[in-house]
């Protein structure tokens, strides 16, 4: 399979890897592996009509929960099949009950639940799961030689989907926080210490918020869906990154301490 071609860490490096996305992507995409799995589920996925059917079939269930970033979950057979079967539209749906919002989009795209679409039927689902997939792969795989910029690639690709729904500041803030990779991204862009998640949550946004106001020059989250803004987060967390790979920085647990202090 053909790895991603990282050339340096921090700046130089995402830099050359931005230019060469588009060349890269392709001859990934184009890998035998690759191609086989989602040659499979473009194939198999229409006549799939239960969520048990999906669970029991490990090759469909790894581009399924891959294109989601999920891939963890692949031997959680039960817990997956029931929260797709539960679907999304009660309140109390196992999806929704998650702040981490890959769960409710991955049982919504399927569409399981009671008096929901399932997805499988329509024309366009099996290649829009193989391009999230596919993307998906690609970021796995860059993660091998630098887990920073599979993080990066992330947050540019799913970050703006997350603050451009309708609910509040707040509810984005718990959004991107429920997301391992996201809330990864922000707490080093931010300089805030891992663990800051220990810390009371209402409390987490309000330094969320403080402090992407004072290094970024913004405090709602609707705000990274400009691309400008975007680039400035990136290139925050991309930087910090590089300078902690080096030990840079004082005690995380004095840190913590100081922003609760303050």
């Amino acid at each position: 399979m053909f790895q991603p071609i990282i050339i340096s860490q921090g700046l130089s490096g995402w830099q050359f890897l931005k230019s060469t996305y588009d060349r890269q992507f392709e001859a990934f995409s184009q890998s035998t592996e690759l191609k086989r799995d989602t040659d499979y589920f473009a194939e198999k996925i229409g006549s799939i009509e239960t969520a048990e059917e999906l669970v029991s079939d490990r090759r469909l269930l790894t581009v399924a929960l891959g294109a989601f970033g999920l891939e963890d979950d692949i031997n959680n057979r039960f817990f997956i099949q029931k929260m797709l079967e539960e679907g999304t539209t009660a309140d109390d749906a196992l999806a929704n009950r998650f702040t981490d919002t890959r769960y409710r989009n991955l049982s919504e795209a399927f569409g399981f639940g009671p008096g929901e679409l399932r997805g499988g039927i329509l024309p366009s689902f099996a290649n829009e799961i193989v391009d999230l997939y596919e993307a998906a792969s690609f970021e796995i795989a860059t993660g091998e030689q630098d887990e920073s910029m599979r993080i990066a690639l992330y947050a540019e690709r799913t970050l703006p989907d997350v603050v451009s729904t309708d609910s509040s500041a707040t509810a984005k803030w718990f959004s991107i926080m429920g997301q391992p990779p996201l809330r990864s991204l922000f707490e080093t862009a931010l300089g805030l210490p891992s663990e800051f998640g220990q810390v009371d949550i209402d409390q987490q946004v309000e330094v969320f918020e403080e402090r992407a106001n004072r290094i970024l020059g913004v405090s709602d989250p609707s705000d990274f869906a400009d691309p400008e803004v975007m680039d400035t987060l990136v290139t925050n967390y991309l930087a910090r990154s590089q300078l902690n790979t080096f030990g840079a920085g004082a005690s995380s647990g004095a840190i913590a301490l100081a922003l609760l202090g303050g």
